[in-house]
């Protein structure tokens, strides 16, 4: 049976806000009684409800992780890493204590090295996992490689685009992304990446050239200031005014930085979704720089005027907002659509847990 994605809906959120309120709720309520213990199985359930109300096609799609898998996956990694790294700090700290700053330097670089490569493999790990208890069509995803190799890549991509005063940074984090992808499968068909940075130098460019803009702007603005007599006497904190014109200045200069962000990670989820294939299936991400930023501060206000509570409904929002802007166009053949042979995780995204890095 051959299906041919709509264009406009292809990909589809049921979901409904008040529906999902109980169950945000509860996972607070529950979470807060057990010292935050159920956070695994409250993370579950949400992803058990928004992947249910999302449709593909003709079907939606399932997950089937459960708590203990991402309990267990905690776990592991707590006492395999993070206790071990726990122990080499007060090691890095007794040596400097010692008077060796050389051998305390030597063993913090390569704590800091080895740290970045877990990350890596973390990352590939998360997306391993959670592909692996993605079902369509009782169809699920996954991938045979550890890993391990790509912690190595994201190792050295990242410090070189870092380094290189960071103008490699798109191109490290699009070659990244299509490292990942081409390791993974979804049933039979192997996913395939081709993102470039090409059209993010550009954009990226602005991190640097908007915020020198901004401080020259600052130290004209200021010396006007101090011209016209906004200054406080000897031993006296300064007027009303150049206090208000301090706080202005940190509120542009930081929303400016915001908003480039968003300018840039609108084209560079477009780019890499956009170049992502899966047999016969190509994807696009329709969000635009004014999407981010009407959803951004939308979160913001959510979580501001509820004074946190409403934090319990970002991962409701970020769901909602991804799939509302993903497009797939082409075809899929359902009876060439097998179950995959990719071995699946046993537990879940550990290492993310564990280095609090982990995104929904």
């Amino acid at each position: 049976m051959n299906k041919q994605p709509d264009n406009s809906g292809a990909f589809a959120f049921h979901g409904d806000w008040r529906q999902f309120a109980p169950i945000a709720f509860t996972n607070l309520l529950l979470t807060i009684v057990t010292l935050g213990l159920y956070s695994f199985w409250a993370r579950t359930r949400v992803r058990r409800y928004l992947w249910s109300e999302t449709r593909f096609i003709d079907d939606r799609l399932e997950w089937t992780g459960t708590g203990l898998e991402l309990f267990i996956g905690y776990l592991l990694a707590f006492v395999l890493f993070v206790i071990p790294f726990g122990v080499l700090n007060l090691v890095l700290q007794g040596v400097l204590l010692r008077g060796h700053p050389g051998a305390a330097l030597a063993i913090f670089i390569t704590v800091y090295l080895l740290l970045m490569y877990l990350v890596g493999i973390a990352i590939f790990r998360a997306l391993r996992y959670r592909l692996s208890r993605t079902f369509w069509h009782g169809i699920r995803g996954g991938s045979d490689d550890q890993g391990l190799a790509y912690g190595w890549q994201y190792l050295w991509r990242t410090i070189a685009g870092t380094l290189a005063l960071g103008l490699l940074i798109p191109w490290s984090m699009t070659s990244l992304w299509n490292e990942r992808w081409n390791k993974m499968s979804f049933g039979p068909l192997r996913f395939e990446a081709a993102a470039t940075a090409g059209s993010l130098t550009l954009r990226f460019l602005l991190f640097y050239l908007v915020p020198i803009l901004i401080l020259v702007l600052g130290v004209v603005m200021g010396v006007m200031f101090g011209a016209t007599g906004f200054r406080g006497g000897a031993g006296l904190p300064p007027p009303g005014g150049m206090i208000a014109f301090l706080f202005v200045f940190v509120l542009l200069f930081y929303g400016v930085l915001g908003v480039i962000a968003l300018f840039f990670y609108s084209a560079y989820f477009r780019e890499v979704i956009g170049t992502l294939r899966l047999g016969g299936l190509e994807f696009e991400f329709t969000a635009r720089t004014m999407d981010w930023v009407k959803f951004v501060l939308g979160t913001v206000a959510l979580v501001v005027f509820t004074f946190g509570i409403g934090y319990i409904f970002v991962a409701y929002r970020n769901w909602a907002f991804f799939i509302r802007h993903l497009k797939a166009y082409g075809s899929v053949d359902l009876l060439d659509l097998t179950q995959s042979t990719t071995r699946e995780p046993g537990q879940g995204e550990g290492l993310l847990d564990a280095f609090d890095i982990g995104a929904f």
